[in-house]
């Protein structure tokens, strides 16, 4: 089984391509941010923890953990947000390594991939076969943001200002798909990597 990672700037098209991946090879795929929502439910191993950190004024009545609530807490203290994530990257890390064991004992899953933002920030190189990055230049992926998420410029710039640079990325990735262009183009690229990485046209579906 092949472990993935793939990774990018926010707008840079990760969900498409994953959508062609998961329709078109057998595989696995694991949003870490989904993950990340899934430990913090009641009854899972981080409700406690956060709930004890930030108050209940986090919760929303039927007691989940309200989203924005637990981000707007969290806005502008560095230091809150280091306890955060002292919380829950371990926890979404363990989850996602008992789904990599479990897949690997199956014999039945050749791909395995995780999506995340933060991948290479969060160590999991370490723990791949190889990390993927998808590259679009950055006025198209603030195009897009606005686009499909009325995002402003001001909210654009943010979130940009918090991710790694181009050459960051790069430098720490094995393989990237240019997706500035068509989805097409982009699909074209990740279909010639995967013929050479998997040596068998017969795993695709």
């Amino acid at each position: 089984m092949k472990l993935i990672g793939i990774t990018g700037g926010v707008g840079a098209g990760k969900t498409q391509l994953l959508a062609y991946i998961r329709e078109h090879y057998n595989c696995e795929i694991y949003l870490a941010d989904q993950v990340a929502h899934e430990v913090k439910r009641p009854g899972q191993e981080c409700y406690d923890s956060l709930v004890e950190l930030m108050g209940s004024g986090i919760l929303a009545p039927d007691g989940e953990i309200d989203k924005k609530a637990m981000a707007d807490r969290i806005f502008g203290d560095g230091e809150l947000l280091k306890k955060v994530n002292e919380i829950v990257h371990p926890a979404v890390l363990a989850y996602l390594l008992d789904r990599i064991e479990k897949a690997r004992r199956s014999r039945k899953i050749p791909l395995f991939f995780i999506e995340a933002a933060l991948l290479i920030e969060a160590g999991y190189n370490s723990i791949v076969d190889e990390m993927w990055y998808v590259y679009a230049s950055e006025e198209t992926r603030g195009k897009r943001l606005m686009q499909s998420r009325g995002y402003t410029e001001q909210k654009i710039s943010d979130i940009m200002k918090g991710q790694l640079e181009e050459a960051a990325f790069r430098e720490k990735s094995d393989f990237i798909i240019d997706n500035s262009g068509s989805l097409e183009e982009a699909y074209r690229q990740i279909d010639e990597h995967l013929a050479v990485l998997l040596c068998q046209e017969s795993l695709r579906k």
